[in-house]
Protein backbone atom coordinates (compact mmCIF):
# COMPACT_ATOMS: atom_id res chain seq x y z
CA UNK A 1 0.00 0.00 0.00
CA UNK A 2 1.40 3.37 -1.05
CA UNK A 3 2.34 5.72 1.74
CA UNK A 4 1.44 8.71 -0.44
CA UNK A 5 -1.25 9.85 -2.86
CA UNK A 6 -0.41 11.89 -5.96
CA UNK A 7 -2.06 15.31 -6.20
CA UNK A 8 -3.09 17.09 -9.38
CA UNK A 9 -0.18 19.53 -8.85
CA UNK A 10 2.48 16.83 -9.15
CA UNK A 11 3.14 16.97 -5.39
CA UNK A 12 2.35 14.00 -3.15
CA UNK A 13 0.37 13.96 0.09
CA UNK A 14 1.21 11.35 2.76
CA UNK A 15 -1.63 8.90 3.34
CA UNK A 16 -1.50 9.37 7.13
CA UNK A 17 -1.06 12.77 8.74
CA UNK A 18 -1.21 14.02 12.31
CA UNK A 19 -4.26 16.11 13.09
CA UNK A 20 -3.77 18.95 15.59
CA UNK A 21 -7.35 20.20 16.12
CA UNK A 22 -8.05 20.33 19.89
CA UNK A 23 -4.46 19.37 20.74
CA UNK A 24 -3.75 21.50 23.79
CA UNK A 25 -0.90 24.01 23.97
CA UNK A 26 1.92 22.44 25.91
CA UNK A 27 1.08 19.01 24.50
CA UNK A 28 0.78 19.64 20.77
CA UNK A 29 4.46 20.48 20.27
CA UNK A 30 5.61 17.24 21.86
CA UNK A 31 3.02 15.31 19.84
CA UNK A 32 4.25 16.83 16.58
CA UNK A 33 7.89 16.14 17.45
CA UNK A 34 7.06 12.52 18.34
CA UNK A 35 5.04 12.04 15.17
CA UNK A 36 7.79 13.32 12.90
CA UNK A 37 10.44 11.24 14.68
CA UNK A 38 8.41 8.03 14.23
CA UNK A 39 7.75 8.69 10.55
CA UNK A 40 4.83 11.08 10.00
CA UNK A 41 5.44 13.51 7.14
CA UNK A 42 2.10 15.34 7.07
CA UNK A 43 1.02 17.68 9.86
CA UNK A 44 -2.45 19.19 9.59
CA UNK A 45 -2.80 22.64 11.16
CA UNK A 46 -5.02 25.72 11.15
CA UNK A 47 -4.72 29.21 12.57
CA UNK A 48 -8.01 28.85 14.42
CA UNK A 49 -6.70 25.85 16.37
CA UNK A 50 -4.62 28.32 18.39
CA UNK A 51 -1.49 26.15 18.49
CA UNK A 52 0.38 26.94 15.26
CA UNK A 53 3.01 29.06 17.05
CA UNK A 54 4.04 26.14 19.27
CA UNK A 55 4.07 23.81 16.28
CA UNK A 56 6.23 26.29 14.35
CA UNK A 57 8.80 26.38 17.16
CA UNK A 58 8.99 22.56 17.04
CA UNK A 59 9.40 22.56 13.25
CA UNK A 60 12.27 25.06 13.52
CA UNK A 61 14.11 22.95 16.09
CA UNK A 62 13.62 19.72 14.13
CA UNK A 63 14.96 21.40 10.99
CA UNK A 64 17.96 22.85 12.86
CA UNK A 65 18.71 19.48 14.50
CA UNK A 66 18.62 17.69 11.15
CA UNK A 67 15.75 15.40 12.17
CA UNK A 68 13.84 16.24 9.00
CA UNK A 69 14.09 18.70 6.11
CA UNK A 70 11.35 21.23 5.41
CA UNK A 71 10.97 19.94 1.86
CA UNK A 72 10.18 16.46 3.21
CA UNK A 73 7.15 17.65 5.17
CA UNK A 74 3.62 18.29 3.89
CA UNK A 75 2.24 20.99 6.16
CA UNK A 76 -1.40 22.00 5.84
CA UNK A 77 -2.81 25.23 7.20
CA UNK A 78 -6.28 26.72 6.68
CA UNK A 79 -7.79 30.12 6.07
CA UNK A 80 -10.38 30.92 8.74
CA UNK A 81 -13.81 32.39 8.01
CA UNK A 82 -12.84 35.89 9.17
CA UNK A 83 -9.89 36.00 6.77
CA UNK A 84 -11.48 35.25 3.43
CA UNK A 85 -8.97 37.16 1.48
CA UNK A 86 -6.03 34.72 1.33
CA UNK A 87 -4.08 28.36 2.27
CA UNK A 88 -6.95 26.01 2.56
CA UNK A 89 -10.43 27.56 2.81
CA UNK A 90 -11.63 26.15 6.13
CA UNK A 91 -15.40 26.59 5.66
CA UNK A 92 -17.43 27.98 2.73
CA UNK A 93 -18.60 30.68 5.12
CA UNK A 94 -17.39 34.24 5.71
CA UNK A 95 -17.50 36.28 8.92
CA UNK A 96 -16.50 39.86 9.72
CA UNK A 97 -12.78 40.61 9.95
CA UNK A 98 -11.50 40.12 13.49
CA UNK A 99 -14.66 38.40 14.71
CA UNK A 100 -14.51 35.33 16.91
CA UNK A 101 -16.97 32.47 16.93
CA UNK A 102 -20.09 32.31 14.80
CA UNK A 103 -22.52 34.94 16.04
CA UNK A 104 -25.19 35.40 13.36
CA UNK A 105 -24.60 39.16 13.24
CA UNK A 106 -21.01 38.51 12.07
CA UNK A 107 -21.94 36.54 8.96
CA UNK A 108 -21.11 38.11 5.58
CA UNK A 109 -21.87 37.06 1.99
CA UNK A 110 -19.22 34.65 0.76
CA UNK A 111 -17.30 35.28 -2.47
CA UNK A 112 -15.46 32.00 -2.94
CA UNK A 113 -14.19 32.81 -6.49
CA UNK A 114 -12.50 36.00 -5.23
CA UNK A 115 -10.90 34.20 -2.30
CA UNK A 116 -9.77 31.40 -4.58
CA UNK A 117 -8.18 33.84 -7.01
CA UNK A 118 -6.05 35.23 -4.16
CA UNK A 119 -5.04 31.69 -3.22
CA UNK A 120 -4.09 30.90 -6.81
CA UNK A 121 -1.68 33.83 -6.58
CA UNK A 122 0.09 32.03 -3.72
CA UNK A 123 0.85 29.20 -6.15
CA UNK A 124 2.01 31.66 -8.82
CA UNK A 125 4.56 33.26 -6.49
CA UNK A 126 5.79 29.93 -5.10
CA UNK A 127 4.43 30.26 -1.55
CA UNK A 128 2.70 26.87 -1.56
CA UNK A 129 2.86 23.53 -3.38
CA UNK A 130 -0.88 23.02 -3.41
CA UNK A 131 -4.10 24.82 -2.50
CA UNK A 132 -7.35 23.22 -1.50
CA UNK A 133 -10.63 23.59 0.34
CA UNK A 134 -12.27 22.11 3.39
CA UNK A 135 -15.88 21.28 4.23
CA UNK A 136 -17.06 21.82 0.65
CA UNK A 137 -20.10 19.86 -0.47
CA UNK A 138 -19.93 18.14 -3.85
CA UNK A 139 -21.95 20.98 -5.38
CA UNK A 140 -19.78 23.73 -3.89
CA UNK A 141 -16.66 21.93 -5.12
CA UNK A 142 -18.22 21.52 -8.56
CA UNK A 143 -19.07 25.24 -8.68
CA UNK A 144 -15.50 26.17 -7.74
CA UNK A 145 -14.01 23.89 -10.41
CA UNK A 146 -16.05 25.74 -13.04
CA UNK A 147 -14.31 29.06 -12.29
CA UNK A 148 -10.90 27.99 -10.93
CA UNK A 149 -7.78 28.65 -13.00
CA UNK A 150 -5.90 26.26 -10.70
CA UNK A 151 -8.07 23.35 -9.56
CA UNK A 152 -8.19 22.55 -5.84
CA UNK A 153 -5.74 19.79 -5.05
CA UNK A 154 -7.60 18.64 -1.93
CA UNK A 155 -11.01 18.81 -0.28
CA UNK A 156 -10.58 18.05 3.43
CA UNK A 157 -13.85 16.78 4.89
CA UNK A 158 -15.19 14.67 7.74
CA UNK A 159 -14.77 11.05 6.67
CA UNK A 160 -14.87 7.80 8.66
CA UNK A 161 -16.71 4.47 8.47
CA UNK A 162 -19.85 6.07 9.92
CA UNK A 163 -19.76 8.95 7.39
CA UNK A 164 -18.18 7.53 4.26
CA UNK A 165 -18.74 10.44 1.85
CA UNK A 166 -19.45 8.10 -1.08
CA UNK A 167 -20.83 10.82 -3.37
CA UNK A 168 -18.03 13.23 -2.54
CA UNK A 169 -15.42 10.51 -2.99
CA UNK A 170 -16.69 9.55 -6.44
CA UNK A 171 -16.83 13.19 -7.55
CA UNK A 172 -13.31 13.91 -6.31
CA UNK A 173 -11.85 10.85 -8.06
CA UNK A 174 -13.62 11.74 -11.31
CA UNK A 175 -12.28 15.31 -11.20
CA UNK A 176 -8.72 14.81 -9.98
CA UNK A 177 -9.27 16.25 -6.51
CA UNK A 178 -7.86 14.34 -3.55
CA UNK A 179 -10.17 13.75 -0.59
CA UNK A 180 -8.50 14.02 2.80
CA UNK A 181 -10.48 12.79 5.80
CA UNK A 182 -10.49 14.64 9.10
CA UNK A 183 -11.87 12.98 12.24
CA UNK A 184 -11.16 9.54 10.71
CA UNK A 185 -11.69 8.01 14.15
CA UNK A 186 -14.93 9.92 14.72
CA UNK A 187 -13.29 12.55 16.96
CA UNK A 188 -13.75 10.54 20.19
CA UNK A 189 -12.12 13.23 22.32
CA UNK A 190 -14.63 15.94 21.36
CA UNK A 191 -16.93 16.38 24.36
CA UNK A 192 -19.70 18.17 22.44
CA UNK A 193 -19.95 15.47 19.77
CA UNK A 194 -21.60 12.14 20.51
CA UNK A 195 -19.21 9.84 18.71
CA UNK A 196 -19.52 6.06 18.78
CA UNK A 197 -17.57 5.36 15.58
CA UNK A 198 -14.89 3.19 17.15
CA UNK A 199 -17.49 1.27 19.16
CA UNK A 200 -19.36 0.19 16.05
CA UNK A 201 -19.82 -3.61 16.22
CA UNK A 202 -18.60 -4.05 12.63
CA UNK A 203 -15.28 -2.29 13.32
CA UNK A 204 -14.87 -4.12 16.63
CA UNK A 205 -15.50 -7.48 14.91
CA UNK A 206 -13.02 -6.76 12.11
CA UNK A 207 -10.41 -5.53 14.59
CA UNK A 208 -10.72 -8.71 16.64
CA UNK A 209 -10.42 -10.95 13.57
CA UNK A 210 -7.39 -9.09 12.21
CA UNK A 211 -5.65 -8.56 15.55
CA UNK A 212 -5.81 -4.78 15.21
CA UNK A 213 -7.48 -1.94 17.07
CA UNK A 214 -10.78 -0.43 15.84
CA UNK A 215 -8.84 2.80 15.23
CA UNK A 216 -6.35 1.02 12.98
CA UNK A 217 -9.22 -0.59 11.06
CA UNK A 218 -10.88 2.80 10.55
CA UNK A 219 -7.63 4.32 9.28
CA UNK A 220 -6.82 1.37 7.04
CA UNK A 221 -10.34 1.53 5.60
CA UNK A 222 -9.74 5.15 4.65
CA UNK A 223 -6.44 4.46 2.91
CA UNK A 224 -7.84 1.43 1.08
CA UNK A 225 -10.75 3.46 -0.23
CA UNK A 226 -8.30 6.00 -1.65
CA UNK A 227 -8.11 8.96 0.70
CA UNK A 228 -5.61 10.25 3.22
CA UNK A 229 -6.48 10.27 6.92
CA UNK A 230 -5.66 12.75 9.69
CA UNK A 231 -5.95 11.11 13.11
CA UNK A 232 -5.34 13.41 16.06
CA UNK A 233 -3.54 12.26 19.19
CA UNK A 234 -1.10 13.58 21.77
CA UNK A 235 -0.48 10.08 23.18
CA UNK A 236 2.83 8.62 21.98
CA UNK A 237 1.60 5.01 21.91
CA UNK A 238 -1.46 5.91 19.85
CA UNK A 239 0.56 8.16 17.55
CA UNK A 240 2.71 5.12 16.77
CA UNK A 241 -0.28 2.76 16.46
CA UNK A 242 -2.02 5.09 14.02
CA UNK A 243 0.94 4.79 11.65
CA UNK A 244 0.98 0.98 11.76
CA UNK A 245 -1.49 0.57 8.88
CA UNK A 246 0.71 -0.29 5.90
CA UNK A 247 1.76 -3.93 6.13
CA UNK A 248 -1.73 -5.48 6.24
CA UNK A 249 -5.09 -4.98 4.58
CA UNK A 250 -8.81 -5.44 5.17
CA UNK A 251 -10.22 -8.34 3.09
CA UNK A 252 -12.91 -7.55 0.53
CA UNK A 253 -15.69 -9.30 2.44
CA UNK A 254 -14.95 -7.15 5.50
CA UNK A 255 -14.85 -3.99 3.37
CA UNK A 256 -18.35 -4.84 2.21
CA UNK A 257 -19.46 -5.12 5.84
CA UNK A 258 -18.14 -1.60 6.47
CA UNK A 259 -20.24 -0.21 3.62
CA UNK A 260 -23.32 -1.47 5.47
CA UNK A 261 -22.67 0.70 8.56
CA UNK A 262 -25.42 3.23 9.28
CA UNK A 263 -24.33 6.69 8.17
CA UNK A 264 -24.52 9.93 10.16
CA UNK A 265 -22.54 13.16 9.87
CA UNK A 266 -21.03 14.22 13.22
CA UNK A 267 -20.09 17.84 12.50
CA UNK A 268 -23.37 19.18 11.11
CA UNK A 269 -22.48 22.86 11.12
CA UNK A 270 -25.64 24.08 12.88
CA UNK A 271 -23.61 27.08 14.10
CA UNK A 272 -23.29 28.32 10.50
CA UNK A 273 -26.98 28.60 9.71
CA UNK A 274 -29.53 31.28 10.53
CA UNK A 275 -32.93 32.01 9.07
CA UNK A 276 -32.17 35.65 8.27
CA UNK A 277 -28.50 36.52 8.94
CA UNK A 278 -26.66 33.63 7.25
CA UNK A 279 -26.58 32.84 3.55
CA UNK A 280 -27.42 29.29 4.65
CA UNK A 281 -30.92 29.04 6.10
CA UNK A 282 -30.62 25.37 7.06
CA UNK A 283 -28.07 22.60 7.55
CA UNK A 284 -29.44 20.97 4.40
CA UNK A 285 -28.64 24.12 2.41
CA UNK A 286 -25.14 24.38 3.91
CA UNK A 287 -24.32 20.86 2.72
CA UNK A 288 -26.51 20.97 -0.41
CA UNK A 289 -28.48 18.00 0.81
CA UNK A 290 -25.44 15.89 1.76
CA UNK A 291 -26.53 15.44 5.36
Amino acid sequence: MAREFALNTGASIPSVGLGTWQSEPGLVGEAVATAIKVGYRHIDCAQVYGNEKEIGVVFKKLFEDGVVKREDLFITSKLWCSNHAPEDIHWPVRTKKGSAGFKPENFLPTDIPATWKAMENLVDIGKTRAIGVSNFSTKKLEDLLKVARIAPAVNQVECHPSWQQTKQMEFCKANGVHLSGYSPLGSPGTKWLKSEVLKNPVLVMIAEKLGKTPAQVALRWGIQTGHSVLPKSTNEARIRQNLEVYDWSIPDDMLIKITEIEQARLLRGDFLVHETLSQYKSVEELWDGEI
